[in-house]
């Protein structure tokens, strides 16, 4: 076996991992939302992560980002370890966490969109095609559900996938300038100001009477689905191709419903599975149809992969 091939198929097997990492983050957060306010979730989940990323980033004396790219890691912080947290951990108190991987399985193309608006890509119809009927699907799913009415939890959800798509997209331009792994790690950092006097005020009086399983949940979603979760899979995309290790992000949604009835015993029923193979069908079409502008850009300014959810 080449080297080559060797690299791709470790690629893939990054970009999985970091998948299911992600894929654990609404089962996780559901459980530690039971016995954890989620403002105080998301502050130590963020205050966490800060932490030891402060640590890496410290050890390995990687030098601070240059004055021109804070703005952009300063959106990036308000929308990917503050808002995003905050809605979804509020969302997930209201709905199932099978419920929201279908929502939050159109975050590929709300991500994409975003990209869109800032890069001034010229994608081909049938993105515009694709990217509406995904929408369309998820709102469906979500009347249908809610019995023909929005309930509050599909409208957290919604907002959630707005600020993380302009999360991730911001992510994904500062990529060009230092590997995935530091972007976050720096996100994270600039947000220890907020997080952890947020993290002190909001500790739970009544600590030592919430559940382990309560603390673990904290410890999955702060730990893996805010920071390690990229290490993985920023490193498949590297070594295995963008095009190609992307595409494992179509099984995500599937990996939250096995999650789901694991470990926070939901049952998973054939309308829901149907609606995320719709939804996931339209996230390929929108991947594959998308499209660079016509003028060529230099290579630093070009828009890397975005990153995954998590």
């Amino acid at each position: 076996m080449s080297s080559h091939s060797s690299r791709e198929r470790l690629g893939l097997l990054l970009g999985f991992i970091g998948m299911v990492i992600f894929g654990g983050t609404l089962p996780a957060t559901r459980i530690a939302v039971a016995e954890i306010d989620p403002i105080a979730l998301t502050a130590l989940r963020t205050a966490i992560a800060g932490v030891c990323s402060l640590v890496l980033l410290l050890v390995l004396r990687r030098p601070l980002p240059p004055r021109a790219l804070w703005p952009q890691l300063v959106v990036a912080m308000l929308c990917v370890a503050v808002l995003f947290p905050l809605l979804m951990s509020m969302g997930m108190q209201r709905v199932d966490a099978s419920h929201g991987g279908v929502v939050l399985g159109v975050l590929p193309i709300a991500t994409a969109l975003v990209a869109v608006a800032i890069t001034h890509e010229r994608p081909r119809p049938l993105f515009w095609i694709a990217s509406l009927a995904g929408a369309a699907l998820v709102i469906a799913f979500s009347l249908r559900e809610g019995g023909g009415a929005f309930s509050v939890g599909d409208l957290l959800l919604f907002a959630a996938v707005a600020v993380s798509a302009i999360g991730y997209a911001f992510s994904g331009r500062l990529a060009a300038h230092m590997p995935g792994w530091e972007v976050i790690s720096w996100v994270l950092v600039i947000g220890l100001p907020l997080s952890i006097p947020a993290a002190a005020l909001t500790l739970p009086h009544d600590a030592g009477q919430i559940a382990v399983k309560s603390w673990l949940g904290l410890l999955y979603v702060a730990l893996f689905s805010q920071w390690i979760g990229f290490f993985a899979w920023n490193a498949g995309l590297a070594m295995g191709g963008i095009a190609r290790v992307s595409q494992v992000q179509l099984l995500q949604p599937f990996v939250t419903f096995t999650l789901a009835a694991f470990f926070n015993g939901e049952t998973i029923t054939l309308q829901i599975l149907l609606f995320a193979a719709a939804v996931v069908v339209t996230v390929a079409v929108s991947t594959r149809t998308r499209t660079r502008p016509a003028p060529l850009v230099p290579q630093r300014d070009r828009e890397p992969p975005q990153l995954a959810a998590s």
